[in-house]
């Protein structure tokens, strides 16, 4: 590791609450604004509020009814393609400035940036060269950010997480002198970027309650705690990090399933969830032929409204190596009807499919090898037409029945309205 580099973690304050605001020609700091689908009733959760409200001590992902009743607020539509372009155009100007090997996009608000080789370029300090891009994000797109500035990736992201929130610029800095220095002894640990709360639960068993007690504590107790993640929660306790945006831009991730799932818009009964489990086995079918993968094993999950019963479901290993929905749709209904409980409002689903390269492909002596070509071709057809003009182009006659989501859900970006 090089101690000399810079690098920053730069995140956009409250970022679709402060779209929303910009939209409006307001200021997100002097606005009270939650982004939130009123259409989903009271309990409709805020995916956002604007830095204003956070000050008056509304809390971030609160429920509707959770604000105060004398708070007067607007209230956004979520419009997750809006957030994707601002997200698009903050990005083009960290291009104006910064080499694009140099950028690593963490999340849709926030993005990690190597700075060591820029700052001689333009003849400025670390801190001028933060305030420079943050100014210009305000500028042109008027959205606040905050900053973290660190000597490796991870106390870059602490002095975002927990430094910066304490200072009036919004720009925090840490090395590891300096973490030790001012973090070490700070609670509770799951402040900490990967330190879960799961985590610092079992930290606290072995009386550890700050990095300092992490550090200080020996490595074999922690090895026998955690496995092999021991290795970064005792670097991390020293402000260590090995890890640049090149490694991170070298790795190649092996995706060995394919999986969705679903909150469901309201209570359903048995055969309404049966026929959406079928749309989402379709769905699946449909990627995994896009990305020119078959199934091996087939998964599905139910959740019962209010968790009036244990979640049910189960795995089945298919006899054909296969992404022909035909074929799977039978194996993920036999799965339903099999392990789900009829009598129970259900709320949740979710079905995975455990994934093998196309050359894997085969298929027992029983089966139809010119129908199999045939479906294929045509779903081929079909994801040709929606990936021309939009998921909801094609659709099937279940797609149409009472309870179907599939239209609805093809609207949506991140499980949010997509306008």
């Amino acid at each position: 590791m090089n101690k000399e580099r810079i690098y920053y973690c730069i995140d956009m304050k409250s970022f679709y609450a402060s779209v929303e605001c910009a939209e409006r020609g307001l200021n997100p700091m002097e606005t009270n604004l939650v982004v939130a689908d009123e259409k989903r009733g009271n309990g409709a959760i805020c995916l956002a509020i604007s830095p204003k409200m956070k000050a008056l001590g509304v809390k971030n992902r609160c429920r509707l009814f959770e604000i105060p009743k004398n708070m007067d607020y607007i209230i956004a539509m979520p419009r997750m393609k809006k957030y994707i372009e601002y997200a698009a155009d903050i990005y083009s100007i960290y291009l104006q400035y910064i080499s694009k090997d140099d950028i690593h996009v963490y999340s849709i608000d926030e993005m990690f940036i190597d700075a060591t080789d820029y700052l001689k370029l333009y003849r400025l300090s670390a801190k001028e060269f933060a305030v420079k891009l943050m100014n210009e994000i305000a500028e042109k797109k008027g959205i606040p950010a905050t900053c973290g500035i660190g000597t490796n990736l991870y106390l870059a992201k602490i002095a975002l997480d927990i430094t910066a929130k304490h200072v009036p610029d919004h720009i925090g800095y840490l090395d590891e002198e300096l973490f030790k220095k001012t973090l070490w002894r700070h609670r509770p640990l799951s402040d900490f970027w990967q330190i879960s709360k799961g985590i610092s639960a079992r930290l606290a068993k072995l009386g550890i309650y700050d990095m300092e007690g992490i550090a200080n504590c020996p490595e074999n107790l922690l090895y026998k705690q955690f496995g092999i993640n021991a290795e970064l929660i005792i670097d991390h306790s020293f402000g260590r990090e090995s890890c640049t945006i090149a490694d991170i831009k070298a790795y190649k991730g092996k995706s060995k399933s394919v999986s969705s799932s679903q909150i469901l818009f309201e209570d359903y009964n048995f055969e309404k969830a049966r026929l959406v489990i079928k749309e989402m086995a379709l769905n699946g079918c449909q990627e995994m032929m896009s990305r020119r993968l078959i199934a091996s094993r087939v998964g599905i999950y139910v959740g019962y409204s209010k968790d009036c019963c244990p979640p049910t479901g189960g795995s089945v290993k298919t006899l054909q190596n296969t992404a022909v929905y035909s074929i799977i749709e039978k194996y993920v209904t036999d799965l339903f009807d099999q392990t789900t409980q009829r009598d129970f409002p259900i709320r949740r689903l979710g079905i995975n499919f455990s994934v093998l390269d196309e050359c894997a492909e085969g298929y027992d002596l029983f089966t139809d090898y010119q129908a199999v070509e045939k479906e294929k071709k045509a779903e081929q057809a079909v994801l040709d037409i929606k990936n021309k003009f939009g998921k909801n182009a094609v659709i099937r006659g279940m797609d149409l029945q009472e309870g179907a989501t599939a239209q609805i859900r093809n609207k949506l970006v991140g499980g949010h309205n997509g306008e």
